[in-house]
């Protein structure tokens, strides 16, 4: 009866994911584009477990068009050990931050939320503000048990000798606690954080996303349709913008953003 209605929860998801896409491109909140507001600050996309970096192309698109210069965490499917996944976001905010002439704002959703907010802990220097997305931090194992069985399935299948996907300490063993004593810790006081979190969503218990270092945000979103909900780019917004002022000085000094060149990136935002 459980995994039932676990199975009914997801089917909503679905659903809820396809309503929320239509909404979005009709909202005032992805329509009404300022091209300056960005101010070219750089912003590195994190995507969830089993999804890809394609998963944020509408977030990805929406940052491009208001002068923000965003680009995907290239962790592909987000599947694998914790702390190589973070070794592999690290090395990506050093380009990114290198390309941009500053610090970048780190944007994660479900898993890769709690990966971003482990990058943001081990590197603050390259970290401006990091915005997380129904993301277990709190505890990352507690999540809907239909994911937690595939997540599960995939550790079996790497004792079985098919490597790249999970492994046993993801869910004990030294690994795991690394991860959760570090996820627990909390972040510098130079990273501002912000958590969101919806009580409707089926993968995530909201609970799971209260961290004590974040600013918690309610949303209406579906879990999967986070990177769809206008209530997540309306609370977005101000707090993006509000990093892209404090940093736009750094970034004029750094002399890697001319006047134009937002407008430019504008058109083709880097995957």
């Amino acid at each position: 009866m459980r995994a039932l209605r676990s199975l009914r929860s997801v089917a909503r998801e679905h659903v809820g994911t396809a309503m929320l896409g239509f909404q979005l491109m009709a909202h005032p909140v992805w329509r009404n584009a300022d091209p300056d507001e960005g101010a070219g600050l750089g912003v590195l996309l994190v995507p969830g477990f089993g999804a890809a970096d394609a998963s944020l192309s509408f977030t990805s698109t929406w940052l491009a068009s208001r002068g923000y210069r965003p680009a995907g965490a290239r962790i592909g499917f987000n599947l694998g050990c914790t702390s190589e996944l973070v070794d592999r976001i690290e090395r990506r905010l050093e380009e990114h931050t290198d390309a941009t002439g500053g610090p970048v704002a780190l944007i994660g959703h479900s898993r890769g939320g709690g990966l971003a907010r482990l990058a943001a802990a081990r590197r603050p220097d390259l970290v401006c503000g990091l915005v997380m997305l129904g993301s277990p931090v709190v505890n990352p194992t507690a999540a809907n048990p239909r994911v937690m069985l595939a997540a599960r399935a995939l550790a079996k299948l790497t004792a079985a000798g098919i490597p790249g996907l999970m492994d046993q300490e993801c869910f004990s063993g030294a690994c795991y606690a690394d991860s959760t004593r570090a996820l627990a810790t909390p972040l510098p006081s130079t990273v501002p954080a912000v958590s969101m979190y919806s009580r409707t969503d089926a993968v995530v218990p909201w609970r799971l996303s209260l961290d004590p270092s974040a600013e918690c945000v309610q949303v209406n979103s579906t879990h999967i349709g986070m990177g769809l909900a206008p209530d997540v780019y309306t609370a977005l917004r101000p707090r993006l913008a509000a990093w892209a002022t404090r940093q736009a000085p750094a970034l004029r000094r750094s002399g890697r953003r001319d006047e134009n060149s937002h407008r430019r990136i504008a058109a083709r935002p880097e995957c």
